[in-house]
């Protein structure tokens, strides 16, 4: 299903959770932010809404290091040529610089940028000793490693998601916000479970998805 589905049907969960508990300008901008992020998370384990800036951060970085590396190691060749220099060192860094932008996907570089953004919230965490982010940073920075429709469409990523929205809502003193963050989540599942592939909700202990025609 598309992101775009995702986030209407988050946003409406936000919708009503904002009209259901006491109104404030502020809690329904809470509201609406969580369980808008919550149903687009499940995707993280591949290119979605939540990374497409990132990867289109990647494909720029890609590009960098391709180029930078044709530069570096014409010039090189020039001067080896016009000059008879030599320079070992500059020309294996020109070597690698190109050789990485020519061998590393764009995908690879897009799952390290969100490690890294997870592994920031994970420092944050400690710094603050605000343990749920630490919670969301690991979540972050390991879904893009993991196989998509894996591990984060299943009922365990349910479970730890509510966690991270139990302790979202401690922090915050603001009821509802596990319950948002929990059916935000539940609803990418369901989606998804609607469409030929399926989610398989008990994987790796039932390795078929489950689907809904």
């Amino acid at each position: 299903m598309k992101g775009t589905s995702h986030l209407a049907i988050g946003t409406a969960i936000g919708a009503a959770a904002a009209a259901h508990y006491p109104f404030s300008p502020k809690s329904a901008v809470l509201y609406l932010a969580v369980s808008s992020f919550s149903a687009l998370s499940a995707d993280l384990d591949g290119p979605s809404m939540l990374s497409s800036r990132i990867g289109k951060l990647s494909h720029t970085i890609r590009g960098l290091l391709l180029w930078s590396g044709f530069i570096a190691t014409s010039i090189l060749i020039y001067q080896y040529f016009s000059l008879g220099a030599v320079y070992p060192e500059y020309t294996a860094a020109s070597l690698a610089l190109f050789m990485l932008g020519l061998l590393t996907r764009e995908g690879m570089i897009r799952n390290t940028l969100i490690t890294v953004i997870g592994g920031g919230f994970i420092y944050a965490a400690f710094l603050w000793q605000m343990y749920w982010l630490g919670g969301l940073g690991l979540f972050i920075a390991i879904a893009p490693w993991l196989k998509h429709r894996g591990m984060t469409h299943t009922v365990w990523a349910v479970i730890l998601w509510g966690m991270i929205g139990q302790g979202l809502e401690n922090q915050l003193q603001l009821p509802g916000i596990m319950t948002v963050a929990t059916l935000g989540y539940l609803s990418h599942l369901i989606a998804d479970t609607l469409t030929p592939s399926g989610v398989k909700w008990l994987y790796p202990i039932y390795k078929k998805p489950f689907k809904l025609r």
